[in-house]
């Protein structure tokens, strides 16, 4: 690490030409190549998959993602002959372009259900030959812009469907805000111009990279649409951060009177490396989704896993280029004058006020520690009512074509009708065919259901049987929890009982029980994933402080933070608390992947502010040999850094709640609740609360176990070295007799 940092110092513009060439030519690919962001909701096994893959057997065609045209007169009916004149003279051309299989239309005799009572609605349904995940952008554009073309002159038309909402991917929602807000913090952090850049500049270069890297890959495998601006709320809050321990290590160097290459080395040795752990944890932790198995993950983990791996490689390249080049100018004139007149300034890491409160919550650990969690556990009460699901369109911005369809259509036909379930049986004879009549009935009476339609026999292809198919309307919206227990009641009892005694075997298909699914599988699997992930977080902590102790307390630590963000976005999402003050308008369930994603990040944000505080309370209590010495030492010098970088990240994931996608709002509140609560209660009051109470046992790690674990040093070795007349001897320089993990320096650093 001390290599790099010298040679990227010495070597500073070929660096940053290097770093311009990469984020000039990849942007320059990428705005030629475009994105393909798609989402893939399908999971091999499941009721839904076996439906589709029956019909995409019988008619591949037909068989593809079914949107819908909704068209809704301001005068008149739809069937009053010159509205209907041009809407079926757009139905008709909708019907030739590329990739549509067909179009049913409301003004054909067989469609007149596709009419609303007053007449003032109606809709077509565009079936498509492919998957929404799998047709061109463009394709579906060209079907929007035919079907808009005949908007105004009293028709309102709309589109909404999957295909329709993949076509019109999120934006950058609150990113600048997010860099506004992190700037206003930077400066008051640094005070000054120089310091406050360094992170934006090294986090925008990661960023511009990153992004412009997963949009290109987006063509190669497949990545939700959202992958994007995820990856930048995850980038953005991480780079700044990063950037901010090593450029607060650098400064404090600087007053220590080491030269601007030394203070470079000192602070990639001890900050750096701790960027390096922390970026390495939290892309394992991203792409450990691997092992849940379920593909719609796999390309929004690579995705983030991308940006973070860039906003780490900035750090420990660029920013100690940028060093080079700023040298004593990341400090404030004032500091500067002062400075150049003493050749070195006395500094302390040791904020008075973090040190006044540490002496407080010496004085009564017990009271503060459990203050602290019931504070957590009732924030976190709400987690336990937490339903997974999949918001429907209904969630969608109310500026959104997706959106105004959606309310147009459970207005005139109701809520039902914007996620219809679908039966589907593979029928080989008459017998068969009669038997699927019977369940389409029974269907139809269950609860929850306000229409089902006939059943209609696809024939079968090359030796296959046919194929029986029908709709259930249900009487709730895609999410509404009635139509989940509705999609478990046509499974588990209505068609269980009604095809008793035959082979005939019917499949619960369509969108919305795709989603359910999904959502299924992912619930099943979540504990497993958060198994992995504590018992990854134990080890490396373990092998890190040599002790059993302080793993275990930070794993429990990382398990409340993340039950009190899930308390939050349950609280606001589910429940509707203040949801109207960001912008929701509907409550619906939680997105079936958030927990997953959120604790994987949640992860490694976490593990970093744990190694930051306990490492110097490590280093304290080698130095010392008393641990509640080592706790007060280590929450004062450590408390006024984390507070800090935790600010930034909680400022830009909440800047991201300005953005319309309920998806990036929820990611953004959830992250910046847990964020903010795992610094200010979690790290601040609880784990050293928590350390005081237990003692000496902190620090005790079986003999065997010693033996077998690996050293691993996140904090390098500090060695200051002689410079000049002035210079102050090395404060963290090792002691004779001293572990190498006592001898680091043990912190980042406090904000000077």
């Amino acid at each position: 690490m001390r290599n790099l940092a010298r040679w990227a110092f010495t070597h500073r513009r070929i660096v940053l030409g290097v770093w311009l060439v990469i984020v000039v030519g990849i942007s320059l690919v990428h705005g030629a190549a475009g994105s393909d962001y798609k989402d893939s909701f399908k999971l091999s096994g499941t009721d839904s998959a076996d439906a589709l893959a029956l019909l995409q057997q019988a008619a591949p065609r037909a068989a593809g993602d079914s949107d819908q045209i909704v068209i809704a007169t301001r005068t008149g009916t739809v069937t009053d002959p010159a509205v209907a004149a041009r809407v079926r003279g757009m139905l008709d051309e909708v019907a030739t372009l590329p990739h549509v299989g067909g179009v049913t239309s409301p003004l054909t005799p067989t469609g007149r259900a596709q009419i609303s009572r007053d007449g003032t609605i109606a809709y077509a349904t565009v079936t498509f030959d492919e998957q929404a995940n799998d047709l061109p952008t463009s394709a579906i554009d060209r079907v929007i812009d035919t079907a808009r073309a005949i908007d105004g002159n009293g028709l309102q038309v709309e589109l909404g469907g999957q295909a329709i909402e993949a076509a019109n991917p999120p934006g950058a929602g609150g990113a600048g805000f997010g860099f506004l807000a992190a700037a206003i913090v930077l400066f008051i952090v640094f005070g000054s111009l120089f310091a406050m850049a360094l992170p934006l500049v090294t986090a925008g270069f990661a960023l511009g990279t990153g992004i412009a890297t997963i949009g290109l890959l987006s063509h190669v495998i497949t990545m939700a649409s959202f992958s994007s601006e995820l990856s930048l709320l995850i980038g953005l809050g991480v780079g700044v951060d990063y950037a901010l321990f090593i450029v607060t290590r650098f400064r404090q160097g600087l007053l220590r009177g080491l030269e601007p290459e030394q203070a470079a080395v000192e602070a990639l040795d001890t900050s750096g490396r701790a960027v390096l752990f922390a970026g390495v944890t939290v892309c394992i932790a991203l792409l450990g989704m691997f092992a849940l198995g379920v593909s719609f993950l796999y390309g929004v983990a690579i995705a983030a896993s991308i940006v973070v791996a860039f906003t780490v490689v900035t750090a420990l390249t660029l920013l100690p280029a940028l060093l080079g080049f700023l040298g004593p100018r990341v400090l404030s004139r004032r500091v500067r004058r002062r400075l150049a007149a003493a050749g070195s300034l006395s500094v302390t890491d040791e904020s008075p006020g973090w040190g006044r409160w540490a002496a407080r919550l010496q004085s009564r650990p017990a009271l503060f520690a459990t203050a602290a969690a019931v504070l957590m556990l009732v924030i976190a009460i709400p987690f336990l009512s937490i339903r997974l699901g999949s918001s429907d369109q209904g969630s969608d911005p109310k500026d959104t074509t997706t959106r105004q369809a959606y309310d147009l259509l459970a207005k005139g036909f109701g809520p039902g009708f914007n996620g219809p379930l679908q039966l589907v049986a593979a029928v080989p004879d008459r017998a068969a065919e009669q038997e699927f009549g019977r369940v389409v009935v029974a269907a139809g009476r269950a609860p929850d259901v306000v229409a089902t339609t006939q059943p209609v026999v696809l024939p079968g292809r090359d030796g296959r049987p046919g194929v029986a198919v029908a709709q259930v309307v249900p009487s709730g919206s895609p999410q509404d929890a009635s139509t989940t227990d509705l999609v478990d009641h046509l499974r588990d009892t209505t068609i269980p009982q009604t095809t008793a005694g035959s082979d005939l075997h019917v499949l619960v298909g369509g969108d919305t029980a795709i989603f359910e699914d999904f959502s299924h599988v992912l619930a099943d699997k979540l504990p497993l994933f958060i198994g992995v992930v504590v018992l990854l977080s134990f080890l490396l902590l373990m092998a890190v402080f040599r002790s059993i102790v302080v793993p275990a307390i930070a794993s429990l630590m990382n398990l409340l933070s993340a039950a009190a963000g899930f308390g939050v976005i349950t609280a606001i999402f589910q429940w509707g608390w203040g949801a109207e003050l960001i912008g929701i308008d509907r409550t619906g369930p939680i997105e079936a992947f958030l927990p997953v994603m959120v604790f994987a990040i949640l992860f490694g944000l976490s593990m970093d502010y744990e190694v930051f505080l306990v490492s110097r309370i490590y280093e304290e209590w080698h130095r010392r040999q008393d641990n509640r010495e080592a706790i007060v030492h280590g929450l004062a010098a450590t408390g006024r850094t984390i507070t800090a970088a935790a600010a930034i990240m909680v400022l830009v994931f909440a800047a991201f709640v300005l953005g319309g996608e309920r998806i990036i709002k929820l990611f953004g509140v959830g992250l910046a609740s847990a964020v903010l609560l795992d610094a200010l209660v979690v790290r601040s009051v609880l784990v050293p609360g928590l350390m005081l109470l237990i003692g000496r046992a902190n620090w005790w790690l079986p003999g065997w176990l010693e033996r077998l674990l690996p050293h691993l040093n996140v904090e390098g070795s500090a060695v200051e070295e002689e410079v000049g007349a002035g210079a102050a001897a090395g404060a963290g320089v090792p002691r004779g007799g001293e572990p190498a993990a006592a001898a680091a320096s043990g912190s980042r650093g406090g904000a000077v």
